[in-house]
């Protein structure tokens, strides 16, 4: 089996391979409800971790519940993985993402989101995307005593400016943030330069977006025909290249999905290939 040899990065106490699983499309169609078959599911999370996947990245709004719940069934709590999770935004079968970052509402999830990952503390919990309708501040407050109460052991953020980076750093240490990212959409590039500058990992969501990646289409089919790879595996080769505290959480229900990603670990792309993609126009 295909093993993860991506370097590693310390998130609190926990040091994982960069390369992670990101755990959204365990659930059925458009993120909503379960999948067809569950143990399918579960065995494709235990598989990630045989193969050397020791970093999980979930959120309550996946399902909603869904997404955490398996993950939960399948690792039962295990030391050696780190499992984040993420709160601060709703689901409904709709399909609309909502926000709703009122405190109460967290203190509340944090609760459901223990449950469902069968833990006593999470490991990472992420405020997942700022609430128009409540002050930042007071989120990042209840997320900051969820670590005091020793219910998460560090907390992230997502879908955050630099402003409110900084702010947050101000009540709370902060271990990550997670926005989008790859090789076609770098407009968070700010995010990520302030992460390097405090040593905060950054995760990029939607890291190899077939959208994205279809405006430098050509540059990565040359440099994948040259690796024997395909233009998913090179992308995220870049972001294992780009940056020391990037760490990449594709995701995929797919068992060869999951081959095919923890291959990019173990591709070595040359200087001038990773200034070839890191000049690209975005």
């Amino acid at each position: 089996m295909t093993q993860n040899e991506s370097d590693t990065f310390e998130i609190g106490s926990k040091t994982v391979h960069r390369l992670g699983f990101g755990a959204m499309r365990l659930c059925g169609e458009e993120i909503i409800g379960p999948p067809e078959d569950e143990e399918a599911a579960r065995e494709l999370v235990r598989t990630a971790v045989e193969q050397g996947v020791d970093f999980i990245d979930t959120a309550d709004s996946y399902g909603p519940g869904v997404s955490e719940r398996l993950v939960g069934e399948a690792l039962d709590d295990p030391d050696d993985v780190l499992v984040a999770s993420k709160a601060g935004l709703l689901r409904n079968r709709e399909g609309e993402w909502l926000h709703h970052g009122d405190p109460d509402y967290i203190r509340n999830q944090v609760l459901c989101s223990l449950d469902r990952l069968r833990t006593d503390t999470i490991d990472l919990y992420q405020y997942h995307r700022p609430d128009p309708d409540t002050p930042f501040e007071d989120s990042v407050r209840a997320f900051a005593e969820l670590k005091d109460e020793g219910l998460v052991e560090q907390v992230g953020l997502s879908n955050v400016s630099v402003d409110q980076l900084e702010t947050a750093r101000e009540h709370v240490d902060v271990a990550t943030v997670q926005n989008r990212y790859n090789v076609g959409d770098r407009s968070e590039a700010d995010v990520l330069e302030a992460c390097e500058e405090y040593d905060i990992g950054f995760i990029p969501w939607a890291p190899i977006n077939g959208d994205d990646l279809a405006s430098h289409g050509e540059t990565l089919d040359e440099i994948a025909e040259d690796h024997d790879a395909t233009r998913r595996q090179i992308a995220l080769a870049w972001l294992l290249e780009r940056s020391d505290v990037i760490l990449p959480i594709p995701g995929t229900s797919d068992p060869d999905h999951l081959q095919s990603n923890l291959a990019a670990s173990q591709l070595s792309l040359s200087d001038d290939e990773v200034a070839r993609m890191t000049d690209l126009e975005n």
